[in-house]
């Protein structure tokens, strides 16, 4: 993995201002360091300038980038973000066109399938990419990002010039672009977040290609359309042949990611989606006569502290204990302190570029770190929950009867937070339904659904561009802040698209939930692993850590400057502070984020102001 950034201008010769324009490109690169340690470099041409870090994982010395090719006279320079795990397949056809490589990376199998295929390159990816191509041919420039963004994608235009980057803190340290927010990014922070309207950046003039998109930028200006979407229609398999054919597409996906040049392992919870991930990489492995390396997380003071919900039935250890007995794993215990999750909530927010998840994103950034001593890439469970109906809103009847995002349905927290001028100005609720409404009409319909599964093809859409991209984005940043690679199989589009059109009868067959996963997976997992119910990733539930974060705010809205005061209501914080807020059967987004995580959120927020320098537009 790694970070991309670049500049575009039709306009202006960059060779003539060389070594300043390679200068500023390298610039905006650095600020993404983290992300690539291992390599940088820098190409600048006559109307493009692009730059990269690298992580080394396939073919540390031959995936130098930007990396340039000459094919009948013209130069295509490629800067890329990402793994291909089709990589030997693309490769084998295209030499079957005559192109000779050089390399075992997949970056130059990336560049010659679009020197080849153009556009359609495309849909021939299988992988988690962003990637910008310079076409000398065209005189254009190509960008493209994976199905379910997975990597990410900014871009910003100012003063003729089209910038982008891996991160928006590239596009900041551009000295056109400021760090600015107006009523939308504010309803944004104050009505979506931690999730994002998927394309948009909450930073002024700031944003996202959305995932499945391509772009084409030329001297005629920009042009956007999407590559992949998903796509509705009958089920045409039986239950038998359903469950085969997500066996087959579940081992294929796993597999083909456990493919690097440097250490690899894999996140265990004990839950089903990781166990089944373990559980084949452990099989893998073993042929090989490797022993696979497993992590597990927890926060200090959960075995004293942790009380069942319906979001959190169970602790995780127990399991991962099952599952390190059952595979022999060379395992590592993870846990994280009261005071870490202070001290990271900062540093979260900063590789983020935005407020996130409070302590949920804190812990993960401290157990990439502590990954990332032993491991440069992890294999992970995300998605599965979104594409196999695994919460608890894809059964529960509030998420049928109201037109909602059913991970947050209220925003009346959010909402009396403010001060009442603040609040009518931006109309919360307003803005939510509208983005609710939009992304409703973009769902992919069929017409033989009952009302019932109409709805629920609704929430299944609504997960996987809301939810699941949030997720995603959380992941990312806060793995490659410590330049570690996650990998997401359940994130392969075939499993996706195959996934999609089972009917809900055989995906919760006889009321279980994730029914055809399971049955998919008894071949790999013990039998009380395989219908463990669904836990959700481990939070604080030390009393210690509300009181410090509760302790953090109050230092903060002490002082008349802080810029949370700006929209906040002092009185309604002192209260926040001075009363309990702990509600963790209530949370006020998705499962896990309940009142301390609320407060967490809102430090995140009034240290965004600070360190961005924010300015109102």
């Amino acid at each position: 993995m790694c970070s991309i950034a670049g500049m575009i201008h039709f306009q202006k010769n960059f060779l003539t201002y060389r070594r300043y324009n390679e200068l500023l490109v390298r610039e905006m690169a650095q600020t993404m360091r983290h992300r690539g340690p291992d390599a940088s470099g820098e190409w600048v041409g006559e109307h493009a300038a692009f730059a990269h870090t690298r992580l080394a994982v396939i073919d540390p010395d031959g995936g130098i980038q930007p990396m340039s090719r000459t094919v009948e006279g013209y130069e295509f320079v490629i800067t890329y973000n990402g793994e291909l795990y089709n990589t030997q397949e693309l490769k084998k056809d295209l030499a079957s066109y005559g192109y000779v490589f050089s390399t075992d990376s997949d970056t130059e199998v990336l560049l010659y399938c679009y020197i080849h295929y153009g556009e359609k390159c495309a849909e021939r990816l299988n992988g988690i990419y962003a990637f910008c191509i310079w076409d000398s041919m065209r005189q254009r420039v190509f960008a493209c990002r994976d199905r379910f963004g997975v990597k990410p994608f900014f871009y910003t235009q100012t003063n003729s010039s089209f910038l982008f980057a891996s991160e928006i803190k590239a596009l900041l340290a551009h000295p056109f672009v400021d760090a600015e927010v107006d009523a939308t990014g504010l309803q944004e922070l104050f009505a979506m977040s931690p999730a994002r309207t998927p394309g948009v950046g909450v930073f002024r003039n700031i944003c996202e290609l959305r995932p499945g998109h391509i772009m084409f930028l030329d001297r005629n200006g920009m042009f956007i359309k999407p590559y992949w979407k998903l796509e509705s229609h009958e089920h045409p398999d039986t239950y038998e042949e359903t469950v085969e054919k997500v066996r087959e597409l579940v081992y294929d996906s796993i597999t083909r990611q456990l493919v690097s040049d440097v250490p690899i392992g894999t996140l265990l919870s004990g839950g089903l989606d990781s166990s089944v991930i373990t559980a084949i990489a452990a099989r893998h492995f073993a042929q090989e006569g490797k022993t696979l390396s497993t992590y597990s997380f927890d926060c200090e003071g959960n075995d004293r502290y942790f009380k069942s919900t319906a979001f959190q039935p169970d602790a995780d250890r127990p399991w991962v204990e099952r599952m390190v007995s059952e595979f022999s794993t060379d395992h590592t215990f993870l846990e994280c302190n009261n005071a870490d999750l202070i001290h990271y909530l900062t540093d979260a927010m900063y590789y983020k570029d935005l407020p996130g998840m409070a302590d949920v994103d804190a812990s993960l950034l401290y157990f990439c770190r502590e990954i990332k001593k032993r491991h440069t890439v992890i294999l992970s469970g995300e998605c599965s929950d979104e594409i196999f109906g695994g919460y608890p809103w894809f059964r529960s009847e509030k998420a049928f009867q109201t037109p909602a995002f059913p991970w947050c349905y209220d925003l009346s927290l959010r909402e009396n937070v403010l001060k009442p001028e603040v609040a009518n100005s931006l109309k919360l609720s307003d803005y939510s339904r509208m983005r609710y409404e939009e992304s409703i009409a973009e769902t992919p319909r069929l017409s033989s659904d009952s009302l019932e599964e109409a709805r629920r093809r609704e929430i299944s859409y609504l997960n996987i561009i809301w939810f699941m991209t949030n997720l995603l984005d959380r992941k990312d940043r806060m793995s490659m802040a410590s330049g570690l690679e996650v990998r997401v199989p359940f994130c392969d589009h075939r499993l996706v698209e195959y996934v999609w059109n089972i009917p809900w009868e055989m995906k919760n067959r006889d009321n279980v939930s994730k029914n055809i996963l399971r049955e998919a997976a008894k071949p790999y997992l013990p039998v009380d692993v395989l219908y463990r119910k669904k836990s959700p990733y481990p939070k604080t539930h030390h009393p210690e850590y509300e009181q410090l974060v509760k302790k953090a705010l109050s230092e903060v809205i002490e002082s008349p400057n802080a810029p949370i005061l700006t929209f906040c209501d002092r009185t309604t914080l002192e209260k926040l502070c001075d009363e309990g807020t702990s509600d963790y059967g209530n949370p006020f987004f998705g499962q896990l984020m309940a009142g301390p995580q609320f407060l967490g959120y809102l430090l995140q927020l009034n240290a965004w102001f600070e360190r961005y320098r924010v300015r109102i537009y």
